[in-house]
């Protein structure tokens, strides 16, 4: 089953999709990381939009 854009409810608020070029779009620009941060954030704890948020603020503390 397609991605449908037009609905953004439930499990597409919680969840990166890194296939996908405007939720790395949007993303990216909601955490203040590049494309490529967000990515290897993923790679690093999943696609749960909260793990990856704090990754990237420990991440950034270093």
């Amino acid at each position: 089953m397609a991605d449908d854009k037009d609905k953004s409810g439930g499990q597409d608020r919680t969840r990166i999709n890194t296939s996908q070029d405007y939720e790395v779009r949007d993303w990216s620009k909601k955490f203040g990381v590049s494309a490529d941060q967000l990515r290897e954030a993923v790679k690093a704890v999943g696609p749960n939009a909260k793990d990856v948020e704090a990754h990237l603020k420990s991440v950034q503390r270093r």
